[in-house]
């Protein structure tokens, strides 16, 4: 259990880096929304990424055992800041943050505002907020902004959802990602993702400085649940290669 700089509860694994596997580097895992460090999905891509060092993966504020109530993107940030310090407690000297959907948002926004990693991952992510392009984005705003939402999403994926609105609005992950450099940046897209059009990569990697890389995955969908064991090694050498 970790916890925030404004006090909540983070829960947390920490799975060791395989054997052969650099010990100096650390690999912490951000899940989408509604998702958890505890799903199938995201134990698979853990295993994966532990071949290439210790992994620190969490669930976020309001999602599953972790306390508080999700922003849905905003003071996530100091749920990865909680999760990048204790990789480091754990002995880690080269850490990178792996993000998906939400959790490369909050990947991207944490690099550029909070800094102190080596290598950022944003997988599926957003490039701007109040997106509602898509049927599944639809759905997802209708979660977030409607009490009836907000209570099937507490009841059907255990994740509790503040009220009310941003104020101020954050930062776009767009405008972040220009303050990430000299840290390597890479984003990683489907182009069969039915939650954000390809357009967000592009938003994403265009809004960016060097270093940075852009993959394009075709038949690939949207985040932990459509990604393959050879997409999640392709990361993790990336990493390896790139890693500050």
């Amino acid at each position: 259990m970790l916890r925030t700089e404004d006090g909540v509860r983070i829960d947390a694994a920490h799975t060791p880096p395989a054997a052969g596997a650099g010990d100096e580097v650390g690999i912490v895992v951000a899940h989408g929304f509604t998702g958890s460090w505890r799903e199938r999905t995201a134990r698979r891509i853990v295993h994966v990424l532990s071949g290439y060092g210790g992994v620190i993966a969490f669930d976020f504020r309001g999602h599953g055992r972790s306390g508080g109530e999700t922003t849905v993107g905003d003071l996530e940030i100091l749920d990865v800041e909680a999760a990048v310090r204790h990789a480091r407690v754990v002995g880690y000297r080269r850490i990178a943050v792996v993000g998906f959907s939400m959790g490369a948002s909050v990947a991207v926004r944490h690099a550029g505002l909070r800094g102190g990693v080596g290598a950022v991952v944003s997988v599926s992510g957003p490039a701007r907020w109040y997106y509602r392009g898509t049927k599944p984005m639809r759905q997802v705003h209708w979660a977030i902004e409607r009490p009836l939402g907000r209570w099937a999403a507490r009841v059907a994926k255990r994740t509790r959802i503040a009220s009310g609105q941003w104020d101020p609005v954050p930062m776009p992950p767009y405008e972040a990602a220009a303050l990430i450099s000299p840290t390597p940046l890479l984003v990683v897209h489907g182009d069969a993702d039915a939650f954000f059009p390809l357009e967000h990569a592009h938003q994403l990697h265009d809004g960016a400085r060097e270093p940075k890389e852009l993959w394009i995955e075709p038949g690939y969908g949207h985040a932990e649940s459509a990604a393959t064991p050879e997409l999640i090694h392709r990361i993790g050498k990336w990493i390896t290669t790139n890693l500050s």
